[in-house]
């Protein structure tokens, strides 16, 4: 009985030790940074990536350094993407694994000081009015910074900033776990100590990027001998890459993802950023003090004297891609950039940056992307010939319309896949390149034939009609005739192509000319030579009629 109980004794006081604290290393900066942009898969053609609130996201790679003691410990990553979605985490090369993943909720601030030193001593300054003599003492924080302060001194206790003069609040030291940039944190075992080299990778929200096209037809003399809608052109492409997080991520390897990605998580929710709270307090409104004692600011420095505003001005400009652009397009020499390299991931398609680059806080950057310089083109010209339109010879022409037709592969000149993205056309002209037309493109794969609206034409005229009078009976079996009368006035000859129809809606007899599908309508190519008008005649009737 005496040794059980004696046993029972030694095992409650050793229950009754407190475990062992867990010894905090902050692992070192990154030595190595990977950011992977995936565009924002709700953002369809032709609409602008929102630079106030960008909704994709990036997957960011961070190898650190981190000098860790036998036992438990828990490695404090400093500096990571304020965005950054915890529950998607990974550390790798640590020899025990993870035990527990958290991530700080607030910043270092004012706010967080206050609350981080309830009730513990800080020092108050004062600025004697009359004598204009600062004056310190201790004070003990009473209250969180909720609205207001209230202060243990040797007088009582009293509100801050209430009283109507300069009044400053100095801390010896800063709250555990503040720290002025986000923070990551996690537990881990290691069964001996060492130094180790360990990545993280995570989703962060807020990136976004997108691509831009310039393409610039070469001079007259250089397109194709015999058919004057034959072209080709220069087609030169920037993307932009935009960070909303305060962070920079400097000398990153960096990728790109193109294509639909399906996204069933809420990364924005998830991302649930640190706060860093400002100190607002108020007073009651008792006369002057009810806004309580003015804060100076420190006024915006001045340029320097010796500066023109000239030089000042210019200091302040970023050359970006569109500035580059300008001036590749205003050299004479050839154009020489480095493009981003093509690589397949399942069914989306990565590009990756070949230099490291730097994608700056709250900024965007511009790399280049694309730099063909033979792309085989050709003009298109286009206009709609069913049968539910207008009869007669009375027909007002139409203009037709305008395509910019190629195909994305290498006989072409391009061979690789294009993500969706604004694209600008430029025709040389005796005063250099002018701006001719602005268009969008979709996503692109190789192979894909690629045609783009550019407008209407002012020189080629379409009057299509059917030749009966009579009201058209779709129901009807009956043949019903059609005409089409084209108008060039181009010096030379072009390609039209007559759309007839929904494809599989309709039999269609087109004497001479080959009918086939495009893009889900019975279609015809015709040429019209230089300066001249051709007339067509065919007949269609409903395949679905009883």
């Amino acid at each position: 009985m005496r040794a059980t109980a004696i046993l029972s004794l030694l095992l409650a006081l050793v229950s009754a030790q407190p475990a062992a604290a867990r010894t905090i290393v902050e692992a070192s900066d990154p030595t190595d940074l990977s950011v992977t942009i995936y565009r924002d898969p709700d953002r369809s053609v032709g609409e602008e990536m929102n630079r106030d609130w960008p909704q994709g996201f990036a997957m960011i790679s961070e190898v650190r350094t981190v000098s860790l003691p036998a036992g438990v410990s828990t490695i404090r990553f400093i500096g990571v993407a304020e965005g950054m979605v915890g529950v998607s985490a990974i550390v790798t090369g640590l020899p025990g694994g993870t035990i527990e993943k958290n991530r700080n909720a607030e910043l270092l601030s004012p706010a967080a000081l206050v609350n981080g030193a309830l009730g513990n001593r800080i020092t108050i300054t004062r600025t004697n009015p009359a004598t204009g003599e600062a004056q310190s003492e201790q004070a003990i924080v009473r209250t969180r910074a909720d609205g207001g302060l209230v202060l243990q001194t040797s007088q009582g206790y009293e509100a801050v900033r209430c009283a109507g003069l300069p009044e400053k609040l100095t801390f010896d030291r800063i709250p555990d776990g503040l720290s002025a940039k986000p923070v990551y944190t996690i537990d881990t075992q290691t069964p001996e100590g060492g130094t180790y080299e360990i990545t993280l990778t995570y989703l962060a929200w807020g990136f976004d990027w997108q691509a831009d096209y310039v393409a610039t037809i070469h001079p007259a003399q250089e397109r194709s001998k015999g058919r004057g809608d034959e072209f080709t052109l220069q087609l030169l492409s920037w993307l932009t890459l935009l960070n909303d997080n305060d962070q920079s991520f400097d000398n990153a390897r960096l990728q790109i993802i193109a294509g639909t990605l399906n996204i069933e998580t809420d990364f924005e929710g998830l991302s649930d950023p640190p706060v860093a709270r400002p100190l607002r307090l108020t007073c009651y409104p008792f006369g002057s003090t009810a806004a309580g004692s003015p804060i100076a600011y420190p006024p915006p420095p001045s340029p320097s004297p010796s500066a023109p505003m000239g030089a000042v001005a210019d200091e302040m400009i970023t050359v970006t891609g569109a500035r580059m652009r300008a001036e590749l397009m205003e050299s004479a020499a050839p154009v020489s950039v480095v493009t981003a390299e093509e690589e397949n991931l399942g069914d989306l398609k990565l590009f990756r940056v070949p230099d490291r680059v730097d994608v700056s806080a709250k900024g965007m950057k511009q790399v280049a992307f694309l730099n063909q310089d033979e792309v085989k083109a050709r003009f298109l010209y286009t206009a709609e010939c069913d049968p539910y339109g207008w009869f007669g010879s009375g027909v007002d022409p139409q203009p037709a319309g305008l395509l910019l037709a190629t195909r994305n592969d290498e006989e072409k000149g391009l061979g690789l896949a294009l993500p969706q993205g604004a694209m600008k056309l430029f025709e040389p002209s005796t005063f250099g390149p002018q701006l001719a037309a602005t268009t969008e493109l979709r996503d692109y794969a190789r192979g894909q034939d690629v045609e783009l609206e550019i407008g209407e034409s002012a020189q080629v005229f379409a009057r299509c009609a059917r030749l009966v009078e009579a009201e058209f009976d779709p129901d009807s079996r009956k043949w019903t005739k059609m005409q089409a009368t084209i108008t060039n006035a181009n010096p030379h000859p072009v390609t039209m192509r007559l759309k007839l129809g929904w494809a599989g809606d309709w039999d269609v007899r087109f004497p001479r000319e080959k009918v086939f599908v495009k893009d889900g309508y019975d279609v015809v190519e015709v040429r019209i030579a230089a300066n001249s008008s051709r007339e067509f005649n065919w007949r269609l009737r409903n395949t679905d009629a009883d």
